[in-house]
């Protein structure tokens, strides 16, 4: 698990934060690491029936992970790591089911794309669950290709250009 480094332009990999009750950040401990996975199976393995073989991988360990804390608790989380030369993925958004819809995903998701942007990134894909396209689409994302399975959940591969300074990064 990798959680903080220099972005090639010397810039700290870490956005700065918005005045608000919940605070992301990256995972800076093995308390918060621990939080963010019993959230993960939480929402993955037990609400959604993912298994648990399948919810961690060989990406968790050089990902930057995003925590999201409301009274020092971690009520969301999402990762990022790169795939090729400016381009980034996210994966693994979550948050806890009593705080859905309150912006906690989006600010999550906000959070790790200006981390890629600062690492160098100028586009971010994922892999959306479609129930949740609607949240994608308002955050900038577009969809490419058909719907797929995976773990057992239909998904789409949806694409976001990073910009920086008004221009595509």
């Amino acid at each position: 698990m990798r959680t903080e480094g220099q972005s090639p332009t010397g810039e700290s990999p870490v956005p700065p934060q918005p005045k608000s009750d919940v605070r992301v950040k990256l995972v800076e401990s093995e308390e918060e690491w621990s939080a963010c996975k019993a959230l993960r199976v939480r929402v993955f393995v037990q609400e959604q029936g993912v298994p648990l073989e399948e919810e961690f991988d060989e990406h968790d360990a050089s990902a930057l992970h995003a925590v999201a804390l409301a009274d020092g608790r971690v009520v969301g989380t999402g990762r990022l790591y790169r795939l090729a030369p400016g381009l980034h993925q996210i994966g693994r958004m979550a948050v806890e089911p009593g705080l859905r819809r309150r912006g906690i995903g989006g600010r999550v998701l906000e959070f790790l794309e200006e981390c890629a942007r600062r690492q160098g990134a100028s586009q971010v894909i994922l892999h959306a669950q479609t129930y949740v396209l609607a949240f994608y689409l308002r955050h900038g994302y577009v969809a490419e290709g058909k719907p797929f399975m995976e773990v057992g959940i239909q998904h789409v591969r949806m694409a976001k250009p990073l910009v920086a300074g008004g221009r595509v990064a």
